[in-house]
């Protein structure tokens, strides 16, 4: 088994260590693993049990993150490791996430970014459980990726602390951050084992203030218990507050899983109110997710409000954006990083792993 000492943690009496990966802050005694089933107490150091286990790995567009206002059309290699810090119970990878056994195929670094390297991925996406319970793995991949010309993409949930981010300055270039049922605390208690959804607030925070990472905010809108209305005004108010009208925010559609498959997916016209909120609350740039062919999937230019990326899913079928990025109709700028990806193919899935 592949194990390597972390680096976020903290050495306290008796043995015992204080992981600082992420908001969970778990104290673990000798013999010990935490509450991710990758980060163990051995002897009295933190030991990151998954370092070098990849138990997935695809090719993707970008857009699947979703991530739509970052180097659009390009393809990423996704790698994920078992285990996860949250407790989800809709988790659509919980095979991966809720696993608590170390497996996966034995990779290390510089064998991931050869991999993403060969298969014609422009970026590297750490994804499927949470990154940051891997996160000195990630940094060891993000930096060679780097050096490769590659970019690297955290889909977190954001329920991080200051240890993480410093540790993400290292490396990464773009992050969705995914809200959950719009971080209603009734909602994270029940579905998600988490008591407090302040932390997210605060990452998103400290990656503002500490680094120049580009963020998204995605948020799963689940029908009956996730889907309050006033929620979701809250959550796009801190948005505008915070980062202006410009960050990107996704409705993610939800769709019945692992334990809650006695749900119904999430009725089209519950995203549409929450779209209608975050414009109401000034955001510029909101989209639907998982409803593919929806006019929702597509950016607007808020200015002339002509479509400038048309979308059908992942697939970019409208390109109305000249060099710098401006609307063709009207000239506004438009806040996306990198232009359509030269060579852009409509089919970039591809199993690896």
């Amino acid at each position: 088994m592949t194990t390597k000492e972390a680096v976020l943690y903290q050495k306290l009496p008796d043995g015992r260590v204080r992981c600082t990966a992420c908001a969970r802050y778990c104290e673990i005694g000798k013999g010990q693993v935490g509450l991710c089933g990758i980060r163990a107490n051995n002897g009295g150091r933190l030991d990151l049990l998954a370092y070098g286990k990849v138990i997935t790995g695809h090719v993707d567009p970008i857009e699947k993150k979703p991530v739509v206002h970052y180097r659009p059309g390009t393809s990423i290699f996704s790698i994920a490791t078992t285990g996860c810090n949250w407790l989800c119970k809709y988790c659509q990878n919980y095979d991966i996430s809720q696993r608590r056994k170390i497996e996966g195929s034995e990779m290390g670094p510089e064998a991931v970014v050869d991999l993403a390297v060969r298969s014609g991925a422009h970026g590297i996406a750490y994804t499927y459980n949470q990154p940051s319970i891997f996160i000195e793995f990630a940094r060891d991949c993000g930096v060679l990726a780097r050096e490769k010309g590659l970019f690297n993409v955290f889909v977190s949930n954001g329920y991080d602390t200051p240890d993480t981010v410093s540790m993400m300055r290292e490396f990464l270039d773009c992050i969705t951050v995914d809200f959950k049922g719009s971080a209603e605390p009734e909602f994270t208690r029940k579905y998600i084992g988490v008591p407090d959804p302040a932390p997210i607030f605060e990452t998103l925070k400290e990656i503002r203030d500490k680094t120049g990472i580009h963020v998204e905010i995605t948020d799963l809108v689940v029908p009956g218990v996730g889907d309050d209305l006033e929620y979701a005004s809250r959550l796009c108010r801190f948005i505008y507050d915070e980062f202006g009208p410009d960050v990107p925010v996704h409705f993610l559609r939800f769709h019945p899983d692992y334990k809650m498959m006695e749900f119904e997916p999430t009725p089209v016209g519950t995203l549409e109110r929450h779209y209608d909120i975050a414009k109401r609350e000034g955001l510029n740039y909101a989209y639907l997710g998982n409803v593919p062919g929806h006019p929702l999937e597509s950016t607007y230019c808020p200015e002339c409000g002509k479509v400038v990326v048309k979308r059908y899913g992942f697939d970019i079928q409208g390109w109305h954006l000249k060099e710098d990025n401006s609307c063709q109709f009207c000239g506004n700028r438009i806040p996306i990083t990198g232009g359509l990806a030269a060579g852009y193919r409509k089919n970039r899935f591809q199993f690896v792993i």
